[in-house]
């Protein structure tokens, strides 16, 4: 059964606490509920805001003229692919996402375990081809199944059908299909995924490209990421944040030898730039720029721009901006602006928000 609220604010359904009301909040507890919900509220031609852990979202101040749904739907189920004999995992999309991870563990299996600590819910993953410390969704994702709200159908997809990106999928920005469930492949006997991000493999004393002890993985990403602000804690305003504000930009191979020339005559030729492969598949593909490290050097250090502002850069992590107790969503934006304005002016490199801005731009 739906619960529903009238004019309900929708900071408190966000990872940032930003946001003004909605014309009504409805909160679906199941798959059947969702699609009933908004198949009413599409007939009715009502405007709809799909919420699900609300970590991706920035809300206008001025709110939603129209009715927020929230995913709450919290199914788990287990099983073994016929083929493969492998172990995989299907979630309903308002499954937190880290209970997620925590629940394939508990069960004996590896594959999520890079991605733990991740705010969220399962649904959302896909859309934006979440990752995290070498792993990213595609490389585990077995399918997704969709509502088409024009046809009012329900439908499993295979993940070529995605066209999956760096966050990015044919899902992104769209509205006619809505995750109601997430699939995932997982290792057996705790076996991680192969450990490609250097700091995490290092921590773990083992070579990159090596496996081991998904628990182990686990905490330790764990506490890489509460380091840098990363992990949900109520008394903690470096995690009042929509996580990475922005993306690490990409440029085309073609582009890249005269991005990194004038970001190299900026910061002195003894200081190394570093770039990493912008699809590991395909070593045509271009590069990938670190957006923390130019935000660094472009002068906005971590807690910018001070103690006394009501929102600021993370002290931990200078990807996140983050709400210190009593912000509103137009100074987060202007924050944000702030960044990548002087980034653009640093090194000709435009960087492009993460999250989905609602009734508001940057």
């Amino acid at each position: 059964m739906t619960d529903t609220r009238p004019s309900a604010p929708l900071a408190e359904l966000t990872t940032l606490r930003l946001g003004g009301p909605a014309r009504a909040i409805v909160r679906c507890p199941d798959t059947r509920s969702l699609v009933d919900t908004v198949t009413d509220l599409d007939r009715a031609a009502e405007p709809v805001l799909l919420i699900g852990g609300g970590s991706n979202l920035i809300i206008a101040d001025e709110g939603y003229d129209g009715t927020a749904v929230v995913i709450a739907s919290g199914g788990i189920e287990f099983g073994v692919g016929r083929a493969s004999g492998r172990p995989y995992v299907t979630a309903d999309a308002g499954v937190v996402w880290d209970d997620l991870v925590a629940a394939t563990l508990d069960a004996g299996h590896g594959g999520l375990e890079c991605l733990s600590g991740i705010p969220g819910a399962a649904g959302a993953t896909p859309v934006q081809n979440v990752g995290a410390y070498g792993v990213e969704v595609a490389d585990v994702l077995r399918e997704v199944q969709l509502f088409d709200r024009r046809s009012r159908g329900l439908r499993w997809v295979t993940p070529p059908e995605l066209d999956l990106g760096y966050r990015t999928s044919s899902l992104k920005n769209r509205h006619d299909f809505i995750v109601v469930a997430v699939s995932f492949w997982l290792n057996p006997d705790l076996q991680s995924q192969p450990l490609r991000y250097r700091e995490l493999a290092n921590a773990l004393d083992v070579e990159p490209g090596e496996r081991t002890d998904a628990a182990l993985v686990r905490e330790q990403v764990l506490a890489l990421r509460r380091g840098k602000g990363m992990v949900l804690d109520a008394e903690d305003h470096d995690t009042w944040s929509a996580g990475s504000f922005f993306t690490n930009p990409i440029i085309d191979a073609e582009d890249a030898p005269g991005v990194l020339h004038h970001i190299t005559a900026q910061v002195g030729a003894d200081i190394t730039v570093p770039t990493y492969p912008a699809d590991r598949h395909d070593p045509t593909a271009g590069i990938k720029l670190s957006a923390g490290w130019l935000i660094e050097r472009a002068g906005f250090a971590r807690g910018y721009p001070g103690p006394g502002s009501p929102v600021r850069l993370s002290t931990k992590h200078t990807l996140a901006l983050t709400n210190r107790g009593d912000a509103s969503t137009d100074e987060l934006l202007d924050l944000a602006r702030d960044v990548r304005d002087g980034v653009r002016s640093a090194f000709g490199v435009v960087l492009h928000p993460e999250p989905v801005l609602v009734n508001c731009t940057l």
